[in-house]
């Protein structure tokens, strides 16, 4: 926003025609005005070095600069010697006014000073609108009575309201995790160890991202939301573990501890590598993707190592310490729980022995389902591969942008009238709050024939109409106007990456074709996306072709003429557009003197060829004596791109396509453009570009980690395949539910995608780790293979549960930020509803495959290295298998 608009100057609005009455030019004025307008130093009488006799010392005083309009009238042009005196009131109107008349702002129709405040690189968005808010509250009590200030565009309130929604959320999964930890431990002793890891596992994970140099943001609180299913599966775990030896071998606390550690820190350690290990290469992904990707793997990381540290120690003291041998007298007191829990444990047994005859049958037909696993293989790349992709979600802001542009050479009275029905209409709408009206200025140009409106809406939770919705009312109320293209825009999912939502395609002339052949290639481009359906809006940023009045000055007759060039030059400057005189005081301010021909004479060509200049001789002699003047068209600014002429089209996807569609769209019309036409992306549109290339090498560098960290683990190569397989059946999932909900494959999408990975191997490992055990023990595999799933089923089921309610306050919030929260938790819900319900057969026919086909030797156990705990290790076994 131009702020020259705020400042007073003086301004001098002289007649060319009195002034050439007068045999003067606008270069006297401008002489005239320097000279006496002017502060001199005058000296002082008695300084040093001194008379002998002198008394005394006095500075002389001059008079300085003017400082009225009154006092500038006064002005002596020219003092003739029979006594007549020209002032420059005689030739000029004298008024304080504005420095520049070129933008001016409304707020609600009444007339406003308005500042914009930009975030400096590196500054915090809350802090610096608190602090300027802050500073306003101090400046407003020497406002005059009838000033007041307001804050009517300000982006940090959807930030604020986003966070606090987070943080709803992120408690809401809290009690839905413990709720469903009740429902499987059912007993409150078992519930409180896990809940205590959750707090204590959140703040950890904010002092390491403090350590780290992350601050606490929407996408780190996302990641937290997003972990919070993670961050009690370990702590569940161990203590289900113990809760099942104490109940089932009779075992005390302390001893049923050291024996449930022995059996499952392996699979915890492996579990928790691999999920690390799925999110360290987003960490080094670039641009601003890959600055998304780093909060979430850094924030996740520290998250599930933090609450592994704890499953791993406090846990364990916590169960020894908090859970008790279950005797006969503690079975009365628990009749009560019986009788709630009763039903769910019953369906819970007969589905437990379902689920082992099912696997059994899996296991005896293991061709069947490997086909069936190879068809769903296909059916993943098919929906992926027909998937719409985009950038980011459209959020609801809480505010919408506006921009009017009326033909090229419009004066501001055709911006007016468009921008009053722009006002009509806002004030119409039942969600809006403040309208915000700029004249002369908008992201894609400036000058007489550009506006643009500010809209803040209500706040969320009092408006039914969400902002999207709003620009897609507006844009076609706004189609209607005549007097301009005025066009509604939502503004950017990131603030740096272009002024609107939407995509930026650059046009580049590339063979040197002309600045109107360009044209003709953009308008060719326009017309063939208004006949598209899926695109919308798509329109040229910044001012076409304008009319301008070319004025030809012939040298030679000029200077015959007895005129000096640089004369000429000045005159038609100072006359059509302004000189900056010098400055004048006002009230402890330094403002600015300006110059110029007042507005009745300086607007038609006759104008120009009529004005009158004083020659060597005194004469007067007209413009159009020694120049001519002819209307043509040119660009009011030229765009150049990566070196190239370029201009710049921006524009929408219709309703029901993605941002991708409509890229993909706008580069297939591209490719009928003339030869030596080429175009690129920009802004927001650029990153999506990058974005979407990097997802085959996202997960591919994710699965390729976890493989090396797995073979680390199992000391094998070919183990590890039995856990990979499961991920994409955790794709399958993620891909279901997001075409389900209309969603694309988004950063947010990806993202969750790369979780899955891990969360899919997590349920894998857990079997697979027992079955190793089982096998160390001297099972055959198929016997290893049904005692683990018989002891992991409740668990595995459990952990991931827990997860899944976790993540549905994400994909059901509402308010600020909900699209992103609902991106975020669509694929992970359906990715891990996926993983769980086939991977439970498939990890078990996997393993089988891998041991009988590509792995022989039989895997030594990790729980004892001796023989002598090996009874209690077959009591185990066998109070599993009668369990």
């Amino acid at each position: 926003m131009n702020c020259d608009a705020f400042f007073y100057a003086m301004r001098i609005w002289f007649n060319p025609d009195r002034l050439a009455s007068f045999g003067m030019s606008p270069s006297d004025v401008l002489a005239a005005v320097r000279a006496q307008n002017s502060q001199a130093a005058g000296g002082a009488l008695g300084d040093l070095p001194l008379s002998e006799g002198i008394e005394i010392h006095a500075p002389l005083e001059t008079r300085g600069r003017l400082s009225s309009p009154e006092e500038f009238g006064e002005i002596i042009l020219r003092a003739d010697p029979d006594g007549s005196v020209v002032r420059l009131e005689d030739v000029a109107r004298i008024e304080l006014g504005a420095q520049d008349y070129a933008s001016r702002s409304e707020l609600d129709d009444q007339p406003n000073a308005g500042l914009a405040v930009q975030l400096a690189p590196g500054a915090n968005a809350l802090d610096t609108a608190a602090a300027v808010k802050k500073r306003m509250g101090e400046l407003e009590e020497a406002f005059p009575g009838d000033i007041e200030w307001m804050v009517p565009y300000d982006s940090t309130p959807f930030i604020s309201s986003s966070i606090e929604r987070v943080l709803l959320t992120l408690a809401q999964a809290i009690g839905l995790v413990v709720l469903i930890m009740l429902l499987f431990l059912q007993n409150w002793r078992t519930v409180v160890i896990p809940t205590i890891v959750i707090p204590i596992a959140l703040v950890g994970t904010c002092l390491g991202l403090w350590l780290v140099g992350f601050s606490i943001n929407l996408l780190s609180l996302f990641g937290m939301v997003l972990a919070i299913g993670t961050l009690v599966d370990d702590a569940i775990v161990v203590t289900e573990n113990v809760k099942r030896l104490i109940d089932e071998e009779g075992m005390a606390p302390y001893e049923a501890t050291v024996e449930a550690m022995g059996q499952v820190s392996a699979a915890i350690i492996g579990t928790t590598l691999a999920l690390i290990a799925v999110f360290v290469p987003l960490a080094f992904f670039p641009g601003s993707s890959g600055g998304i990707y780093r909060q979430f793997a850094v924030t996740l990381s520290i998250a599930v190592g933090i609450s592994t540290f704890l499953a791993l120690t406090l846990t364990p003291a916590l169960c020894a310490t908090l859970l008790k041998p279950r005797d006969d007298e503690q079975d009365k007191k628990q009749r009560w729980s019986d009788r709630i829990f009763g039903p769910f444990n019953r369906g819970m047994k007969r589905t437990t022995d379902r689920y082992h005859g099912a696997v059994s049958y899996v296991l005896a037909h293991p061709l069947w389902f490997l086909l069936g696993f190879a068809a769903l293989l296909a059916l993943v790349a098919v929906l992926y591969l027909r998937m719409p992709t985009a950038f980011l979600p459209q959020e609801d802001q809480g505010s919408v942008m506006t921009v009017v542009q009326a033909p090229p050479g419009s004066t501001i009275n055709a911006t007016t009238a468009a921008m009053d029905q722009v006002k009509d209409f806002y004030a119409d709408s039942a969600a809006v709050e403040h309208t915000l009206a700029v004249y002369g200025f908008s992201f894609f140009g400036q000058g007489q024939a550009h506006g643009m409106a500010f809209v803040r809406l209500l706040p969320w939770a009092d408006r039914e109409q969400r902002a999207p919705e709003l620009v897609n009312e507006a844009s076609g109320a706004f189609s209607q106007i005549r007097e301009a293209r005025v066009f509604a825009l939502n503004p950017p999912s990131i603030p740096a990456l272009g002024v609107a939502g939407g995509f930026t395609f650059k046009l580049e002339d590339r063979g040197n074709n002309g600045y109107e052949a360009l044209l003709e290639a953009r308008d060719q481009l326009l017309g063939a996306a208004s006949e598209s359906e899926m695109l919308e809006g798509v329109r040229p940023e910044g001012a076409d072709q304008a009319p301008k009045l070319k004025v030809d000055i012939d040298r030679i007759k000029a200077r015959a003429l007895g005129l000096s060039i640089a004369e000429v030059n000045a005159s038609l400057s100072t006359t059509f557009g302004s000189a900056y005189v010098n400055d004048f005081n006002m009230d402890g301010e330094v403002l600015r003197v300006l110059l110029q021909a007042d507005s009745p004479y300086r607007i038609t060509p006759e104008d120009v060829l009529q004005l009158e200049i004083p020659n060597e001789m005194g004469n007067n002699v007209p413009f159009g004596a020694f120049s001519t003047a002819e209307w043509t068209r040119g660009p009011i600014q030229l765009q150049r791109y990566n070196g190239y002429p370029a201009i710049t089209l921006s524009g929408n996807a219709a309703s029901g396509y993605t941002s991708g569609e409509a890229m993909d769209e706008m580069a297939r019309l591209a490719q009928d453009l003339p030869r030596g036409f080429d175009f690129e992306w920009s802004g927001a549109s650029y990153e999506e570009q990058q974005a979407s290339g990097q997802v085959g090498l996202l997960l591919g560098l994710s699965m390729l980690v976890v493989l090396m960290v797995l073979a680390a683990l199992y000391e094998s190569w070919v183990m590890p395949i039995a856990v990979l397989l499961v991920v994409p059946l955790g794709a399958l999932g993620a891909i279901l539910f997001a075409m389900l909900r209309g969603m694309p494959a988004d950063v947010y999408f990806n993202v969750g995608l790369v979780a899955i990975i891990g969360l899919s191997a997590k349920n894998a490992i857990l079997i697979v780790e027992f079955a190793i055990e089982e096998e160390g023990r001297g099972k055959s595999i198929h016997e290893a293979i049904m005692s683990a799933v018989r002891m992991r089923f409740r668990p595995v089921l459990m952990t991931s549960l827990t997860f899944i309610f976790g993540m549905l306050p994400l994909i059901m919030s509402s308010g600020a930020g909900a699209a992103s929260r609902a991106a975020v938790g669509t694929g992970v819900i359906g990715g891990m509803l996926a993983a769980t319900i086939f991977g439970l057969f498939y990890i078990s026919l996997f393993y089988l495959c891998v041991r009988r086909w590509l792995s022989r030797r039989r895997p030594p156990s990790r729980q004892h290295e001796d023989d002598d705990n090996s009874d209690g290790e077959k009591g185990s076994i066998q109070g599993a298998g009668d369990a």
